[in-house]
Order: structure tokens, then sequence, then C-alpha cells
């Protein structure tokens, strides 16, 4: 892979549109980038990163935030939001013979509350809409992600490098992606989806999968039906200890008079009820017999009189007719006319003269008690009233006949309520087994309900289960056929394990080697470390002196410890091919004058076939400038203008020669 050149347009500190050409030449393999820190070296790298990756970039100003805050936030402040961002990287690759030129363009701007953003690919200046919409498969087939970061570093690359507790992570991510050890391992991988996949797919996968979770379904519940079948037997069976407690208590709760002891107060209520309509009753009694009441003991001699009186009324009463039918007739008999014949008339007087008679007896009275002319109607009302109160007394003696009886029957139940002292132990006693009873009760009514309804989800379970093994049944022909090609998966399986074992430890006995050379060329103690080893398990280094003796890398200065990191780093390069362009941001911090001109002469020179140097003016200063300069194809300087906050990219370096950069 060969870059060719980066464009940055409006991204973080870059105001505007601005080119880098990295094209690199055989034997001037480095771009050299100068910059103070804060001018955006970073940048550059991140630039490169986001480019080829997009959300997966590992950029290093991103941190915690999301994908759309960082495209936001790399918007050059003064640019418009509107308009946003963009990158463009163009490079090359050389696939099945033939180079293809890659240019990826990565653009976004803000659109409301949201970042818009669009990614175009061109092949060879021609826009290809599948790679496009593709790229991170693609872009993974060209230079995996997990490969990228071990060729595109900075001083925190370098920091985890230098750490030994944390070296063996990247020493094994490297390893696994760079030297095609993972290669083989995504082949098993590859091998076991297809196993996994003959057998899904024998017959019907969907059929198989479900026999095993209808399957174990059914025996969950089974299981259930058992704990819950098992639940409620116990259940009943304290319910029927709890009843016969029950039983027990109320059998003693009757014999000692509780059942009366219950009823104390309601019979207290009926005998004071039943005391107070005795007394109401003998109370209307009592107002009845001061009335007229007696006098019904004289019913026949008030009959009697009541006659005389009638009597006594129609003789006055006939006595006052027959005086006026006499005067009557006398007038009657003068007004006839003299032309009647005496006999008529004289009949006429005898009739008039027997009715007279006829009146005249009623007037006439045996005895004669010259009784009041009202005594007969007072007599009549008396009567009445007597015939009232008669009856109203038999309703009363009734009435009071009962309320005794009950006040009886209440003040014998009463005398025979035991005693509360004698009641309380086995109302307690009662009370306590009813509370057990309905708590037992309820258990068993609760583990009923869980046994129906696990039963109902076992039966459910078992005709699913069943009709799916019939359609399990027709497929089980082609899946003897297809169990052979599992075994041979398997078979194949094993021997790609193998093999990548094999490889792994040629590829890390090449890196040792690789690793020990690179550092032996770096450190000014030529004879500190004759030996390393990596560790295939762990992955971990093993370093030994000239002495035989181990040495803990973390024993190691921290200047030391970065020139074995850019040692691991370099070795896995060689191993590898160079292949990847390497990019180095800041790699001089810790180290003395010595350990840099090491660098400058024996590693960036051969770093890969195209290195990507970022600097400051005190790491690559004019001195070590001038040793570099022959393995120079560009070098750029990254000014800052501290007004706009903005950085451009000019050609040249602080010391070259008829630039203007000197600092």
């Amino acid at each position: 892979m060969h870059l060719h050149n980066l464009t940055l347009q409006d991204f973080g500190a870059y105001q505007g549109t601005q080119t880098l050409d990295l094209r690199v030449k055989p034997k001037r393999p480095i771009v050299l980038i100068g910059g103070l820190n804060g001018c955006g070296k970073t940048t550059l790298l991140d630039a490169i990163q986001l480019a080829l990756y997009g959300p997966r970039a590992r950029c290093s100003g991103r941190g915690n935030r999301s994908y759309e805050s960082y495209l936001r936030e790399s918007i050059n402040r003064a640019a418009d939001p509107g308009r946003g961002a963009g990158l463009r990287l163009e490079f090359s690759i050389t696939a099945e013979g033939s180079a293809r030129t890659y240019e990826v363009a990565r653009n976004w701007h803000v659109n409301g509350k949201h970042v818009r953003e669009k990614l175009e690919v061109y092949i060879d200046s021609k826009y290809d809409e599948t790679i496009s919409e593709t790229w991170a498969e693609h872009i993974e087939d060209i230079l995996p992600l997990e490969v990228a970061s071990l060729f595109f570093f900075d001083g925190e690359k370098v920091e985890q490098l230098a750490d030994p507790d944390r070296a063996a992570g990247v020493i094994e991510a490297a390893v696994q992606s760079l030297l095609g050890v993972r290669a083989v391992e995504q082949l098993r991988t590859d091998l076991l989806a297809l196993q996994r996949r003959q057998r899904l797919s024998q017959g019907d996968q969907d059929a198989i999968e479900q026999i095993r979770v209808l399957e174990a379904k059914a025996q969950a519940v089974a299981q259930e039906v058992a704990e819950h079948t098992q639940n409620h037997e116990h259940a009943t069976s304290l319910l029927d200890d709890a009843r016969a407690r029950l039983s027990k208590a109320e059998r003693r709760f009757r014999r000692a008079g509780g059942r009366l002891y219950e009823q104390r107060h309601a019979l207290e209520a009926t005998r004071q009820a039943a005391a107070k309509r005795l007394e109401e009753t003998q109370k209307a009694l009592r107002e009845l017999a001061v009335g007229a009441m007696p006098l019904a003991l004289l019913r026949e001699q008030l009959i009697a009189l009541r006659k005389q009186a009638v009597r006594e009324q129609e003789a006055s009463e006939a006595q006052q007719v027959l005086s006026t039918l006499q005067t009557r007739d006398a007038w009657l008999i003068r007004q006839l006319s003299d032309s009647v014949p005496a006999e008529v008339r004289s009949e006429l007087k005898k009739k008039l003269a027997a009715d007279r008679k006829s009146r005249g007896s009623k007037a006439e009275l045996d005895v004669d008690l010259s009784l009041p002319r009202d005594l007969a109607q007072k007599l009549a009302t008396l009567e009445g009233t007597l015939s009232a109160d008669t009856m109203r007394t038999k309703e009363l003696l009734q009435a009071a006949q009962e309320a005794a009886h009950e006040l009886e029957q209440a003040e014998r139940q009463l005398a025979a309520v035991p005693d509360e002292q004698r009641v309380r132990a086995l109302v307690e006693e009662r009370q306590q087994a009813m509370e057990a009873v309905a708590v037992a009760q309820d258990a068993v009514n609760r583990h009923a309900g869980l046994v129906q309804e696990a039963e109902t989800r076992r039966s459910r379970a078992e005709v699913d289960l069943e009709r799916v093994r019939q359609r399990w049944a027709n497929t089980r022909i082609r899946e003897e056929e297809l169990q052979r090609v599992i075994t041979y998966a398997e078979k194949a399986r094993g021997t790609l394990e193998r093999f990548g074992h094999a490889l792994l430890r040629k590829h890390i006995s090449s890196l040792e080697v690789a690793v020990l050379r690179s550092f032996q060329a770096l450190m000014r103690k030529r004879g500190l470390i004759t030996d390393l080893r990596i560790d295939i398990d762990k992955f971990t280094l093993a370093l030994t002196n000239q002495d035989g003796e181990p040495i803990d890398p973390s024993r190691l200065s921290a200047g030391e410890r970065q020139l074995l990191a850019i040692s691991l780093l370099w070795g896995l390069a060689k191993v590898a091919g160079n292949r990847v362009p390497t990019v180095i941001d800041t790699p001089l911090g810790r180290l003395d004058s010595r350990h840099r001109q090491h660098l400058v002469d024996r590693y960036f020179p051969h770093a890969g076939r195209q290195v990507l140097l970022l600097s400051t003016d005190e790491e690559i200063d004019k001195r070590l400038l001038e040793r570099l300069k022959p393995s120079i194809a560009h070098s750029y300087v990254l000014t800052h203008d501290d007004t706009t906050f903005t950085t451009r990219v000019e050609p040249g370096y602080w010391w070259t020669e008829g630039e203007r950069h000197a600092v």
C-alpha cells in the first residue's frame, strides 16, 4: 500500500483546503512533517485513519464521544457547519499483479441537529457505488484495522509497548493480524461455521433447534409439574393436619360450652329485649286495667241494661207517637164529609183504634227503671270499646307470655354460659387452629393452580414437540448424508490447528530475531541484550544479557523501553515485508542524543517503504535533519496562527535552506 496524497477541507485546525503530497521514491522513503505541539501533527494521523475507517477509526481526539459528536467538533471553527468538512485520501495497492489506485472521499456537514456524512470511493478515477456502500468490509481486505494500528502509531502506542504489562496484548494482536496467524484461525472458524451450517441446515434447522428447545422446555415443565405436585401434596397433608387440630379444638370448645360463650352477647341482648317487651306489655295491660276494661266482667249485666234502656226509649217514643196519632185520628174523622156512610166511618174508626192499640202495647213496660234517654247509645259505645280492649288485652297477654318464655329461655342459657377464664385458652386455641386451616387452604389452592398451569404448559410443550419431531423424522436421511461433511471438516480443523501452531512458532522465531537485531542496532549499549524470546502462549518478552542472566524489561530505563517498543514495531514490519506505510508521531520524547541519532540513522530510513514522520523542532533538530535529509522525499512544516487558531501546511522544514521556517 502506497499513500499518494492527503487533502483536508476545514478539518480540525486546518482551515480551507490543504493538500500534502505523500509519494516517496526508492531510497527516499520519508515524508517529514514538522510542527510544534498543538499545531496539528496528530490531527494528520487521525485524518488518515478517519478517511479509511470512519466510525471505527481510533482517533486520538475522539475519546468517549459519539462518532457524530466527533465529526461535528472536527469541523473548523471558522467554517460554515452547513458546508461541513471533508477528507480525501489517495493511495495505490497491487492486487493480482496489477496496480489499482483508490481515492476515498469522506465529507460531512451539520443538518439541523444531526450530522450527515457522505462516503465516495473512486477506483482508477471511476466512482464505484458498490465499493462505496461496502467500504467498511472492503478496507478490511486491503488493510485490516488491527494491522493499521501497528503502523499508524504515536507516542501513546509506543508507551503501550514500552510497558511490559501492556505489551503482551499488542504483540498478540500484531502476530495474529499481521503475520497471517489470524487468517488460519479465521479459516478454522469458517470451517466451524460450515459445520454448524451443515448441522443446522440438515433437513430443517428450525425443527432441530425447536426440538432441543422444546425437549428442554418439556423436561423443565415436567420437573415443575413434579415439584408443584409434591408441594400440593405436602400442602394438602398440612391442611388435613390443620383441620384435625381444628376439629379437636372445636370439640373441646363445644364441651366446655364455647358455643354459648360465643353467643353470650347475643343471649344477653335477647334477654334484655325480652325483658323490655315484657315490661312494655305489662305497662300496656295496666293502662287498659285503669280504663273501661274492668267493666268487661259485667258484660251480661251491661247487655241487659242496654236492652232495658232500648225498651224504655222505645216505650217513651211510642207514648209520644200514640198521643200524636190519637189527635191525628180525631182530625181525620172530622175531615170526613157527611156523605160518607156511617158504616165506613165506623170501620175507619175501628182500624185507627186498632193501630193505636198496637202501638200502645209497645209503650207498656214490665219494669220501668226510668233510664236516661241516651243511655242505650252510651252503652253501645261502651260495648265497642270493651270489644276492642278485649282483643287488645288478648294480644298483650299473648305477647307477655311469649316475652316471658323468651326471657326464661335466655336466662336459662345465660346461666349455662361458662366463665370467661375457663374458655379463654380454648378460644385462642380454636382461633389459631382456624387461622392455620385458612393458611393451609390458601397454600393448597395456590399449589393446585400452579399444578394445573404447569400441566397445561406441559401438554402444550408435548404437542409442539411431537409435531416438530414429525418434521425432523423427514430429514434424518439428509442428516446422515451430511454427517460425512461435518466429520471431514472437523479433521480439517484439526489439521489447521496444528498448522496454525506451527506457523505461529515459525513467525515468533523470525520475529524474535528481527526484534533483537533491531534493538541491538538502536541501542548504544551493544552488549546489554544478547537474546530475546517471546512466549508463544502469553506473548510476553524475555530478555537475556551477555552473562546469560534474564533481564526484567521493567528494569530498563524509560528510553531503553521506548527503543524496545520501536524495535518490536520495526521487527513486525520486517517480518511482514514492509508492505504497509508507517506513520510515526513524535517518537523521540524520552531518548537521549545518542539514541535519537541511532533512530535517525538506522531506523527511520529503513522503517518501511513509506514513512510519514511527524516531529517537533526539538526531536528532529537541525543536526538530525542533516543526517536524515538523504532519505527525505518531501518535507512540510505546520504553521499555526495563534490569533485565528488555524494551521497551514507549507513545504520545507524549519532549517531547510532557502525556506522561511527557521526557528
